[in-house]
């Protein structure tokens, strides 16, 4: 009778186990929409005032080629050569912005550059990246993997899950946890989906303090940027990559 009554026990421990780990998992899963929905975190609302959508006419080549950047409605597709940018046409400064973004190869490398002045734009010749900005970055899973076979190396001055950095003459103290030469703020968790997938990013930007939000989840940023105003700019950087439903909102 013991036996018995000690067997059912553990046996309703453990579904109780499983069902608590099967629901934590379920509101992990639910943080991000799946591609079919309405692209919005459940954090996150984006149909408030001030929020508009960047397209095809808020944004202008800075150096790539003209094939270099496709736009499909809320989307646009870039084949990732030259190695360079897409600027938006606007300045902004104090701001939030969302955009869900996937490589569509194994290992790509790209990134939004936030902050970026007049001057790292202007003359930029193609297969160069502007030498000032914060850089979000925007890493496939499996670039650390390439990074480690072609080097030999460990991976240890960069992740794939959201680094946050500034660019050449751009300053910013970042926030731990940092890269070991402390000029990265390393994401607080492992949230990126590989390619194929999807992922979400949501970015606040206000007086010189950034912050990123990966699928749902807060991993990064710093402080004290300077330059605190300037162009958004998509990275075309070696391989194709796609970006779609970028909303922002600037903010006072």
């Amino acid at each position: 009778m013991y036996r018995h009554y000690l067997l059912a026990t553990c046996s309703a421990l453990l579904a109780i186990g499983l069902g608590t780990a099967q629901a934590q998992e379920a509101k992990r899963e639910a943080m991000v929409p799946d591609q079919g929905a309405k692209f919005t975190p459940i954090q996150i609302d984006t149909t408030g005032d001030g929020w508009v959508e960047l397209g095809k006419d808020d944004f202008q080549r800075a150096n790539c080629d003209e094939e270099t950047w496709t736009w499909d409605g809320p989307l646009v597709h870039c084949t990732g050569k030259p190695v360079g940018v897409l600027r938006s046409k606007k300045k902004y400064r104090n701001l939030e912005f969302v955009g869900w973004w996937r490589h569509l190869s194994y290992a790509g490398n790209s990134g939004f550059f936030l902050w970026t002045p007049d001057n790292a734009l202007e003359g930029l010749p193609p297969n160069r990246l502007p030498d000032a900005g914060i850089e979000v970055q925007v890493l496939d899973t499996g670039y650390t993997e390439q990074y480690e076979k072609s080097s030999g190396k460990k991976a240890t001055w960069f992740t794939t899950h959201g680094d946050i950095f500034p660019v050449g003459r751009s300053k910013l103290t970042p926030f731990p946890p940092l890269s070991p030469d402390g000029s990265r703020s390393y994401p607080k968790g492992n949230f990126s989906k590989p390619s194929p997938e999807w992922n979400f990013y949501y970015v606040r930007a206000i007086n010189g303090e950034v912050r990123l939000w990966v699928n749902g989840h807060e991993v990064s940023g710093g402080k004290d940027a300077n330059p605190a105003e300037g162009y958004l700019c998509l990275e075309s950087e070696g391989a194709p990559v796609e970006f779609r439903n970028i909303r922002i909102r600037e903010l006072p």
